[in-house]
């Protein structure tokens, strides 16, 4: 359900838009069904996907080949099965010496399709991005102990130690990046996630719960991952913010 559910809901944020999109693709094993989903019918025929650019959260810093990489993921299960222009798919670049290299090069593409060096509130860079959770509470490569993640003015930084499997460096968007969006969207399931998920909703300190953005928050939590205070079946969780948490 919770695969259907959110399918819809990004088709539904791309079909709201008349001109260009930018969707920001998450990693993981959640989202991988959902995008093996938007390549089928109805929405493999339906979709303006000519129009789509795709960007990423986040990646980790190995080859696009390598099974570990969140592009290479996103490009099997979806962008390799539809007819999207290579040039709208814009994966980090791994294939370079370093972190800083890496992340240098990315921020001076998002920069680029944005058309300006300065984020403006009233201008979102995505139209939609998608979120995963940790069982540690990070979220994209933004782990929990790191002071790097908050008051930045950066667009996107190398991590050099993931605190979480696999331990390879990562790349990764900052959280004001991230919430230049009109909607985000949280993808959350499986038991292993209740726990924490019940902490970063009652406001506990983790990257996630740190996450805002400029549009609406939006938390879509399968029955497995759903706190006990909440329904059965898959949970639409709405938070609207415009400001960061300190």
């Amino acid at each position: 359900m919770l695969i259907e559910k959110a399918a819809a809901r990004i088709a539904a944020r791309i079909s709201q838009s008349d001109t260009t999109v930018a969707v920001c693709l998450t990693g993981g094993s959640t989202p991988k069904p959902v995008y093996e989903r938007l390549a089928k019918e109805p929405y493999s025929s339906s979709l303006p996907w000519d129009k789509i650019h795709w960007f990423w959260g986040d990646d980790r810093f190995v080859p696009i080949e390598d099974d570990r990489s969140n592009a290479g993921m996103a490009i099997k299960a979806l962008l390799g099965k539809i007819p999207a222009p290579p040039g709208n798919i814009h994966t980090i670049p791994t294939d370079v010496s370093t972190l800083e290299d890496a992340s240098r090069i990315y921020q001076e593409e998002l920069k680029s399709f944005y058309g300006k060096t300065q984020l403006d509130p009233k201008v979102p860079l995505f139209d939609i991005v998608l979120m995963g959770l940790g069982i540690d509470g990070h979220t994209a490569s933004l782990f929990p102990g790191t002071s790097t993640f908050l008051g930045t003015d950066r667009w996107v930084l190398g991590v050099q130690e993931a605190g979480l499997e696999p331990f390879v460096p990562r790349i990764t968007l900052t959280f004001p990046v991230m919430a230049s969006t009109q909607e985000m969207l949280f993808l959350v399931s499986g038991q292993s996630k209740r726990e924490i998920l019940g902490r970063v909703l009652a406001g506990e300190n983790f990257p996630a719960t740190s996450a805002y953005t400029e549009g609406n928050l939006i938390w879509l939590v399968d029955r497995n991952a759903s706190p006990q205070e909440f329904s059965e079946g898959v949970t639409t969780l709405q938070k609207f913010q415009t400001e960061p948490k300190e």
